[in-house]
């Protein structure tokens, strides 16, 4: 690239970040602030082409000081096995660790659970048992056969938690985009029959905290409705059958004893409006549900793929579990 070229572009994504008042707002003392981001998914883009924009490592190895058990079958249906994966630190301590599963996204037609592997070792350092599940895509299984999976993976954990060194009343459910909408619907509907089916354990599936990186709370939106993935997920346009779009959209199963919700969006997601999230905010408010809200300014969708947005996820994700768990 021409050296004035590239001066000019690096001026403009900085001058662009200010235009975008990509600060969010003002943390506390001694507080993260938001990672500065950008006016818009192009300029993000081409940041990262000039080597502005760092990402994690999607596949780093497993060090040695955790211990890693995979592939083992959490539910089985016909021929169809759907495994789960734990990852915990590699101490001599016996106290009962919590459990974080992680619900990976893909618009509920992709994805794997694999991908959560960078946040998985950074949780079992930090002593939690980290679990990421499998579930029913959309290609093999309409809903609501993944909040029913992920549902199972719940009662899973509780029912074999003596066998990991798990304590049974500290699980939280995490998840991004798909990940996200799934951990919110177990997390408030987790006891509706329709969930519970076939499940061979009777374990109660509620959980301490759910941690929704930007996932939608509602598929009754214009936004919602019209796209393809809702469609493919749900089985039917909105206008065949409008009330499985409401029977699949978390807000309509908001309680006050829905678990405290920790929420993370980007106001650039071209994917899950921030909209989704500005809403989920208010409903959780309105239903006296303990809550925190991290809009983050100029980011798009799967923002925590940065290293400085998943450092700040982090952060405010320990701090939210050390006040509720």
């Amino acid at each position: 690239m021409n050296a004035f070229i590239k001066r000019y572009v690096i001026f403009s994504i900085g001058f662009s970040c200010l235009l975008a008042a990509c600060v969010s707002s003002t943390a506390t003392e001694g507080q993260p602030k938001p990672p500065r981001g950008y006016w818009n998914e192009t300029m993000m883009k081409i940041a990262y082409g000039l080597g502005m924009l760092q990402l994690i490592d999607r596949a780093p190895e497993v060090p040695e000081d955790i211990v890693s058990i995979e592939n083992v079958t959490y539910k089985t249906l016909d021929t169809l096995s759907l495994g789960l994966d734990l990852y915990y630190s590699n101490d001599s301590g016996t106290t009962a660790k919590p459990a974080m599963i992680f619900v990976h996204g893909g618009a509920w037609k992709s994805g794997k659970r694999s991908d959560y592997l960078p946040y998985l070792i950074d949780y079992a350092r930090k002593g939690f048992v980290a679990i990421t599940v499998s579930y029913r895509l959309s290609r093999v299984a309409k809903f609501p056969a993944a909040v029913q999976d992920v549902n199972c993976a719940v009662k899973w954990v509780k029912a074999n938690a003596g066998s990991y060194g798990i304590d049974p009343d500290r699980i939280i459910l995490i998840g991004g985009s798909a990940g996200g909408h799934l951990s919110m619907m177990v997390g408030y509907a987790g006891d509706n029959p329709l969930f519970e089916e076939d499940c061979p354990f009777g374990e109660d599936s509620s959980v301490k905290a759910v941690v929704n990186l930007y996932g939608p709370a509602d598929l009754t939106t214009a936004e919602a409705k019209d796209r393809n993935e809702p469609r493919s997920f749900l089985g039917y346009n909105y206008e065949e059958n409008p009330d499985v779009y409401r029977t699949a959209s978390p807000r309509f199963y908001i309680t006050h004893e829905a678990p405290p919700t920790l929420i993370f969006h980007g106001t650039i997601d071209s994917v899950v409006p921030v909209s989704q999230s500005d809403s989920l905010a208010v409903w959780l408010g309105e239903s006296s549900v303990p809550y925190s809200y991290h809009r983050l300014k100029g980011w798009p969708h799967t923002m925590d793929l940065s290293v400085k947005v998943n450092a700040y996820c982090q952060y405010y994700i320990d701090a939210f579990l050390e006040k509720y768990l």
